[in-house]
This record gives structure tokens, C-alpha cells and sequence, in this order.
């Protein structure tokens, strides 16, 4: 004899299968953004450390990364992110730093030789100054 119940369910079974099926992945966490630093060079990597990013904030070079405060030689700068190099702490801009270099500078993504990046009047050596770091979306 035909089983109603049995039919009713195995159609019941069917369908939530093919909702599971169709339902959509839930995301994965966002990867976190992160930029390279390296206190001697990018390649072969030499003193690199990987330092992620917090949207707009400032990132100290103190504690963990009191090694990098003053010694960053490269830096590497992930696509849609734009990060300003500070000479002091607090991600406080001064104006001059010394006599030959801005008290920070600008950099969009790329691998950076501080020796040679963009400054607010040209070209600047910004090897072995920065204290301070932040970075934000483009």
C-alpha cells in the first residue's frame, strides 16, 4: 500500500536539502590588512615583520615594535591603502624634522626604499626616521 507519510516525508527531506543546497556560503572574516616593515632589506627579506592595520590609527612604534622605532629601511604598502610615515610618536606631524627631511611622508602602495620616497618638497630620505605609523583606505 502507498505510505503518505513516508512520501511526505522524504519530500520534506528533499526540499530542506535543496535549501541548504542553494543557500548562500556564509562570508569569511575579513582578512586584515597589513603592511611590511623592514629594518634592513625587502629582498632578501631582512628584519621584516608584518604589522597590521587599524583603519586611521596610529600605530606607535613602542612595545613589541620598539625595535622598528628609527630603523625602517623598507616598507610595503598594500593596494587601496594609503600610509603617512611619521618621525615622532603620536603620528604628529611637525613640519621639518631636520634640515634635510620632512617630519613625514606619504606613501601609496608599493614597495618603498625609504632612502628615496616622495616628500612634501621632493624626493626625501626618510631611512632610520619613522616613529609612527598610520594608514587609511584611499
Amino acid at each position: 500500500m502507498f505510505n503518505s507519510k513516508a512520501l511526505l516525508a522524504s519530500t520534506l527531506a528533499a526540499v530542506l536539502v535543496s535549501f541548504a543546497a542553494a543557500a548562500p556560503a556564509k562570508p569569511s572574516p575579513e582578512v586584515p590588512v597589513t603592511i611590511e616593515v623592514c629594518s634592513g632589506s625587502l629582498n632578501p627579506p631582512n628584519g621584516c615583520v608584518t604589522v597590521p592595520v587599524v583603519s586611521d590609527s596610529c600605530i606607535n612604534l613602542t612595545g613589541g615594535l620598539s625595535f622598528l622605532n628609527k630603523e625602517i629601511s623598507w616598507a610595503v604598502v598594500p593596494g587601496g591603502f594609503i600610509c603617512t610615515f611619521f618621525q615622532d610618536f603620536g603620528c604628529i606631524a611637525t613640519g621639518t624634522g631636520n634640515a634635510a627631511t620632512n617630519s613625514e611622508v606619504v606613501l601609496q602602495q608599493g614597495n618603498w626604499d625609504m632612502f628615496s620616497v616622495p616628500g612634501l618638497s621632493g624626493t626625501t630620505n626618510f631611512n632610520d626616521l619613522t616613529s609612527s605609523i598610520s594608514c587609511s583606505p584611499i
